[in-house]
């Protein structure tokens, strides 16, 4: 089940004794001896709406389905929930399947839609309706909302609530027909108006819906709402353990209570957990489509998103994220987690794996004055000092090059260490030079500077042993390799971008920086898409995978070298 790319330190097939969280200490319980589910195999589902594309909220919830079914010697299920017609799409089901093996995981041969219980779902509707626990109620979508009632007053009972179930049943078969437009009647539970909980006060439980759906085309016009279709689609597959996000708490009673009124074969448990909030990011699929539909973003997988395909174009690892949902645990208490901890989950991983390479994202030409023209010679480099075994690589150089414009200023504030005029530098891996002076343009700007080498300072040492402060990278002209760098911020200014009525308002216009002619080292031409790099000094990289670039090198930034998130200490 497990990816063989995710190298994790935490052996996941540890013993089940060995829990960690409260939904595994239900599990330990159910399987047991005299457990709801002794001596049966664990068996969850994930099952997403294919109205979007997988966000890290998603990531959460799939690393928890797939990975306590791992950790038990249990199966999961991938379930396609499309009830609901209007915006579900095949592409989006696709994009959902090849997210989740991307994290690691495989739901082999158990890959389902709600759509393929549609038959059985309008069965044990009739059922519901046989035994006098649900009617055909004929009011608007208004009015039945209107005697809803409140979290203080009972809610009102339809006129329609004690028909005949002969007559609603003969309604409910003309629904299926197609013999009335949308909104004309509903299919209602019949269960408590003056319940407390107001998921249990006759809830909807089929529409009409003339709208055509991805995998059954025309065939129904009647769909039934998620509150009733979740539990048969769970106890269908013989799920054991039905795994939810908190929202669902309050509708856990109507979870049982569709499970319990119809002859299902099965009986499953619903389990929530608090979904993952994040800060400086929006996580609805209804805003992140407005993002795409309003061309606020480059698409679903623009590195800006927070879609697992956004991430994994930004550069985001499989390990990172599944570590970082490890890390961040399993509970009932909703929390907002800092973004920089899931940077931070990134930086660990290619630290240890990323090759180093040397780009100049901004290039100001230097020119060392007493090299011998012509000459070139080259140096020899770790990949990444992290792991030897990854092998060296050797670097072009000669007396023209490339330089960080950052790393030069003619006029040094205090305490700059880089290059200016009469000062020394250590350029990485070569030599020491001093800036001898500058060339202007027409207009007084620098355009290049001039320096000499210490030509016995190869590699970095003087042989006086005077002290250099500053070492700044660099790229050899005559052997550089141009590509485009694009440099992405967070897509929000403010930590709680839902918290504004609108969220537009608050996006960072300066989200993504391009930089078209940067100047790398020759090796990285043969950097295929999502190879992972840590250019010196600049952050962490990777080449994008967007099929249309494939003949240009564009590297997206993943993460700055820079950690603001510290792992608390252990006292």
């Amino acid at each position: 089940m497990s990816n063989p790319d995710f190298d994790n330190t935490r052996n996941r097939a540890e013993a089940a004794d060995e829990h960690t969280n409260f939904i595994e200490d239900f599990i330990i319980a159910d399987i047991g001896s005299e457990g709801e589910y002794a001596g049966m195999q664990v068996h969850t589902r994930f099952p997403p709406e294919p109205n979007g594309y997988l966000h890290i909220g998603h990531a959460k919830a799939v690393c928890i389905n797939f990975g306590i079914a791992e950790k038990f010697n249990g199966i999961c299920n991938l379930r396609m929930d499309d009830t609901n017609p209007v915006k579900e799409d095949d592409a989006f089901v696709r994009q959902i399947q090849k997210d989740i093996r991307w994290l690691g995981f495989d739901w082999e041969d158990r890959f389902y839609h709600a759509s393929d219980y549609f038959e059985d779902m309008y069965r044990f509707a009739e059922e519901l309706i046989a035994k006098d626990l649900a009617f055909v109620d004929e009011q608007s979508a208004e009015q039945i909302r209107d005697t809803r009632g409140t979290l203080t007053e009972a809610g009102k009972h339809s006129p329609w609530r004690d028909r005949p179930a002969a007559e609603s049943l003969d309604l409910f078969r003309r629904m299926r027909a197609g013999e009335f437009p949308d909104g004309a009647m509903v299919l209602r539970a019949k269960i408590d108006m003056a319940s407390g909980n107001i998921n249990m006060r006759d809830p909807v439980i089929y529409r009409i819906s003339h709208a055509e759906h991805h995998q059954t085309g025309d065939k129904w016009c009647i769909y039934p709402m998620y509150d009733f279709a979740h539990p048969i689609e769970d106890a269908m597959e013989h799920i054991t353990h039905s795994l939810c996000s908190i929202e669902f708490e309050d509708h856990r009673p109507l979870y049982n209570w569709v499970r319990d009124n119809c002859s299902v074969p099965s009986k499953p448990r619903q389990i929530e957990f608090a979904r993952l909030g994040m800060n400086y990011t929006v996580m609805s699929k209804r805003k992140l489509r407005s993002l795409v539909e309003e061309g606020l973003v480059d698409g679903w997988d623009d590195p800006r998103m927070p879609t697992l395909s956004g991430l994994r174009r930004r550069g985001y690892t499989p390990t990172s994220i599944r570590n970082f949902v490890d890390r961040i645990g399993v509970s009932k208490q909703p929390n907002v987690v800092e973004h920089s901890f899931l940077e931070f989950c990134l930086r660990e991983d290619l630290n240890a794996t990323a090759p180093r390479a040397m780009v100049v994202l901004r290039p100001l030409e230097l020119v060392i004055t007493n090299y011998p023209e012509g000459q070139t010679e080259t140096f020899t480099a770790t990949n990444n000092p992290e792991n030897p075994a990854d092998g060296t690589r050797d670097i072009p150089f000669s007396g023209k090059l490339w330089i960080e414009s950052e790393d030069f200023m003619e006029n040094p504030i205090p305490k700059y260490h880089r290059l200016y005029p009469g000062n020394e530098v250590r350029l990485r891996e070569a030599y020491v030079i001093r800036c001898t002076g500058v060339e202007k343009d027409a207009a007084g700007n620098v355009i290049r500077v001039l320096a000499t080498y210490d030509p016995d300072s190869r590699g970095g040492s003087t042989a006086d042993g005077r002290k250099i402060k500053s070492t700044i990278h660099w790229v050899d002209q005559l052997s550089a390799e141009v590509i485009e760098v694009r440099l992405y911020e967070r897509l929000f200014d403010i930590e709680d971008p839902d918290s504004v009525d609108d969220y537009h308002s608050v996006m960072n216009p300066t989200s993504l920086e391009i930089l078209s002619a940067a100047k790398a080292e020759p090796f990285l031409k043969n950097a295929v898409p999502e190879a992972h790099y840590q250019f010196m000094r600049q952050g962490y990289f990777t080449r994008d995978n967007r099929p249309e670039n494939a003949d240009r090198l564009i590297f997206n930034r993943s993460v700055s070298l820079k950690d603001s998130f510290k792992l608390p200490q252990k006292k």
